[in-house]
Order: structure tokens, then C-alpha cells, then sequence
């Protein structure tokens, strides 16, 4: 039990909601970072004034110190490092008119295959979003950042709002991920399973599959929205701004990507290809099994000596550094894109430095966004906010609610902390033994810490992928919280009860 008990939770949540009331992200972020050591770090007073002001003073060093200690971390810095050269990256391919190109491609595709209908054009690029959301399954943040990066133009030209885009690219990544698991996230999940006893991780974990209702219910409702053209709630109001006022963004809204990113015209003189965009895209995303393979392939040799080359690939990928694939794979695709362009007389090596620190630059909110949510997450782990909320949850369980209450746990665990990952390692150290002991259905058990974690990352302000989305498709960070949050509260609603009901039907 964490020795903070109550207070554990406090800076999280505290954070979240003022983040949602005030839209003020930064600021709310850094108060709960603040509190947080605040907390850790409070002194008895023994009517001593100065030590008020002692301890304020020393729970603002604290907090600096904590934002400093972010980069101590490798996984953190690449990470960072990744989310500022994405805006090297968006702003090449659309200098060189790649976007250009690839928008005139789509557009030829909608005029002859759907007869010039704007609204079937519509459900049509956003099933493409989405089905390019579902298959690029091996890693969740290049998922997020290839769906934006593509379509996000071609969703301007049709006047679909950015939330939606945010939306799309958001609930088909991690769902993805988790659905289909030769990536890290397979491996991630069953090393965790291996620490339990498991002598087969993998099948336990597709055996966990099966009832890991959350990721299919919402890779099932973006589809129905889609398909239905039936929103509701704040993304309904959005649509309906988009539509009528013509409007991508609220007017109050504060986009993830600064204006001089997404307003890069192609240069003058050059004629727009569509390859000049999907060549570097296509090259990052294969690049990160190489590099998941590359990155693991020691622990492979060592772990999977008597496997053939592609039982030491597999093993070796779910081994590997995600944030040392996202880096590396960015790096070479713009290398590449550098090459390419050059080769084609596009730009020149100083334009191309100069368009790579200009996007750098327009990414800097992200970076310091990111740095303030891996600084909440640091905090919440020294307060044991996680744990506290497992170990109070066991008071509640019984054999027949072991899916129902871990499932709301991980929700709320994941929400407070915005990790799924971190959220896995949590509960699936509690549901395991626990459902074991009290004779439930350990696979329907993994499958609520699962699936829970992933829909309180979906709905966390200060998760990593949920700010990643925000970026990618230029949006308004709270504004996608608020609207994907109903139709994650739905899929969540209903996985809830389904775990009800199989919990008492045993």
C-alpha cells in the first residue's frame, strides 16, 4: 500500500480536471507535478512559519529538478527527441509537394469511383484513415502519426474537423496494437505474464484476446460512425461547425502543430508527386520491425538460440527499444527524403537545414507537453498512485466481479497515470494471482487489465498517444479529449457490463 494513501491521487486527478475545465494543459500539468512533490516532500510544521515557506520553496526545486530528471531517462529523450523531428518530417513532405500529390491522387480516386457524391467521398477517406490505423498495428505512436500526416490534408479539403481525424487515428492505433500483438506490446504483455508463471505467455495471451472487449467494440463504433455518419456530443458540434461554417478547428482552439507546419505550401516550381510523401512514410513504418528486430535480436540469440531465423526475428521484435525504432526510423526516412529531394533538385542543403529547424521549432509545444506528462508519470510512480488504487480494490472483489472490478481499476489506474503499459504492469501482477486464488477465469482477468488500461489511456489528457493524435492531426488537444471521450465511454460502458455478466454467468 502506498504510504501516501489518499493523497496518492490527488495530483493526477487534480491535473486532469483542470486541465479539461481550464484548457490551460501546461499549466494544469505542472500544478499536479508540482503538488505531487509537494506531497512527497512535506515536512512537519510545528507551528513554525518559516516552515511553510520552506516547504513551498522546496517543493518548487523538487519540481524543477523533476522536469530536469525526464532526460535521465534514454526511452524519454528518444521519445522527445521523435516528437520534434516529426515536424521536420510533415513539413519536408509537404515543401516538396508530396502532400500536394498525394491529395490529387485520392481526389481522382473519389471522382471515379464514387461519382463526385461528397458525402460518400467522405465515409470513404475516413474508412481509409482508418483501415491504414489498423494495419501499421506494429507500433501505436507511428500508427497515430502515419494516419495524421497522410490524410489530414485530403480531411481539410472535405471539411472533416481535426477531432475527427484525432479521433480516428487515436481509437484504431492502440486497439490495433493490443488486438494484434507481434509488436512490442505482445511482448511487453507477456513478459509480464512470464513473471506470473505462465510457462506459455503467448497463448495465455491470445486466449486473453478473445475477451478483450474494449479494442474491438472501439474499432467497432469508429467504423459505425463512420459508416452511419451519426455523431453525437461534442464531435456532432464539431462536424456541424466543419460543415456549415467551414471551420477545421473551434475558435478558441490551440492546435498540437503550429500554423507554419500545417500552412507549407509546396515550393513554387515544383510538380506535386504523390511519391515524394509516400516513399519517406512508407520507409518509416518498415523500418521499425527492422529496428525492433535489430534492437532485441542479443536478447534473441541468447533466449532463442534453437529457432530459425524468423522465431529469433519474431522474439527479437517484441525485445526491442520502441522509442530507439520511432527515433531511428524518423531519422532515416528524412535522411532518405533529403537524398531524394536533392536528387531531384527540389531544395538544396541549406534549405533543407533550414525547413529542419523550422520544424523543430513548430513542435516545441509538443516536446515540453511531453516532457510535463512523462514528469506527471515520474511523480505519480514516487507517490504509488497505482498501487494504491490496485491494493484498495481488493477489498471490493469477489470471484464472480474479478473482471468487472479489475476492468474499472485499470480504467481508472490508466486515466490517472495516462499509461496503458504501466497500467499492464500493475494489475496483471494483482488479477493474475488473485483470480487464480479465488477459482475466476484468469484469461477473462488479463483481458479487463487490459483492455481497461487502454481505455483510460484513451480517455487521459496526459497520455502519451492521446497527445500524439492531437498532434498529428493538428488538433486542439482538449477538444479531442472531449469528443472521442463519449465514444470511448460507450465501447467502455458496454465492455463493463459484458464483464458483469460473463463474471456471474462464471
Amino acid at each position: 500500500m502506498s504510504e501516501f494513501g489518499f493523497l496518492s491521487i490527488l495530483p493526477p486527478v487534480l491535473a486532469i480536471f483542470l486541465a479539461i475545465r481550464t484548457k490551460q494543459v501546461f499549466v494544469s500539468l505542472l500544478f499536479g507535478i508540482w503538488l505531487g512533490w509537494m506531497i512527497i516532500g512535506w515536512q512537519p510544521l510545528d507551528g513554525n512559519v518559516l516552515g511553510i515557506f520552506s516547504n513551498l520553496f522546496q517543493g518548487t526545486l523538487d519540481t524543477i529538478q523533476a522536469l530536469v530528471d525526464v532526460f535521465k531517462d534514454s526511452g524519454n529523450t528518444r521519445t522527445i527527441l521523435f516528437s520534434a523531428l516529426v515536424g521536420a518530417w510533415i513539413i519536408f513532405i509537404q515543401r516538396s509537394g508530396g502532400v500536394e500529390g498525394f491529395i490529387h491522387r485520392i481526389s481522382h480516386f473519389l471522382e471515379r469511383y464514387e461519382k463526385k457524391k461528397a458525402g460518400n467521398n467522405r465515409i470513404i477517406v475516413q474508412l481509409l484513415a482508418w483501415v491504414t490505423g489498423v494495419l501499421i498495428f506494429v507500433e501505436s505512436n507511428i500508427s497515430v502519426l502515419t494516419v495524421g500526416a497522410l490524410y489530414r490534408p485530403v480531411f481539410d479539403k472535405l471539411k472533416i474537423p481535426r477531432e475527427k481525424l484525432a479521433y480516428i487515428a487515436d481509437s484504431s492505433s492502440a486497439p490495433a496494437s493490443i488486438l494484434i500483438p507481434f509488436n512490442a506490446w505482445g511482448a511487453f504483455i507477456m513478459s509480464l505474464l512470464l513473471a506470473q508463471g505462465f510457462e506459455n505467455p503467448f497463448g495465455t495471451l491470445f486466449r486473453a484476446v478473445a475477451y478483450n472487449f474494449y479494442p474491438m467494440l472501439a474499432l467497432l463504433i469508429v467504423l459505425i460512425v463512420i459508416l452511419t455518419k451519426k455523431d453525437f456530443g461534442p464531435m456532432a458540434k464539431a462536424e456541424r461547425r466543419a460543415k456549415e461554417e467551414g471551420k477545421l478547428l473551434a475558435d478558441d482552439a490551440q492546435p498540437m502543430v503550429a500554423d507554419e507546419l500545417t500552412g507549407v505550401e509546396t515550393k513554387e516550381g515544383v510538380t506535386p508527386k504523390a511519391r515524394n510523401m509516400i516513399l519517406p512514410t512508407v520507409i518509416m513504418v518498415l523500418l521499425m520491425p527492422v529496428m525492433l528486430s535489430y534492437t532485441g535480436w542479443e536478447a534473441a540469440l541468447e533466449n532463442r538460440s534453437d529457432s530459425g531465423f524468423w522465431g529469433k526475428f519474431f522474439y527479437a521484435i517484441g525485445q526491442g527499444s520502441g522509442s530507439t525504432a520511432v527515433l531511428t526510423s524518423v531519422i532515416f526516412s528524412l535522411l532518405f527524403s533529403m537524398a531524394s529531394y536533392r536528387i531531384q533538385g527540389i531544395m538544396r542543403s541549406k534549405e533543407m537545414v533550414d525547413l529542419t529547424l523550422k520544424g523543430m521549432a513548430g513542435m516545441m509545444p509538443l516536446a515540453l507537453l511531453m516532457v510535463m506528462a512523462f514528469a506527471i508519470g515520474a511523480v505519480c510512480k514516487a507517490l504509488g498512485t497505482g498501487v494504491y488504487v490496485a491494493e484498495v480494490s481488493k477489498a471490493w472483489l469477489s470471484p464472480s466481479l474479478v473482471p468487472f472490478i479489475v476492468f474499472l481499476v485499470s480504467c481508472f489506474i490508466a486515466f490517472s497515470t495516462g499509461t496503458s503499459w504501466g497500467t499492464f504492469a500493475i494489475m496483471i501482477a494483482i488479477a493474475v494471482p488473485m483470480a487464480q486464488s479465488m477459482d475466476a477465469n484468469v484469461h477473462l482477468a488479463i483481458a479487463a487489465a487490459l483492455g481497461g488500461g487502454v481505455f483510460g489511456d484513451h480517455c487521459s489528457p496526459i497520455s502519451d498517444t492521446t497527445i500524439l493524435s492531437s498532434m498529428a492531426a493538428a488538433s486542439d488537444h482538449i477538444d479531442h479529449v472531449k469528443t472521442q471521450f463519449p465514444y470511448a465511454l460507450i465501447a467502455g460502458g458496454i465492455t463493463a457490463v459484458l464483464y458483469l455478466i460473463i463474471g456471474f454467468l462464471g
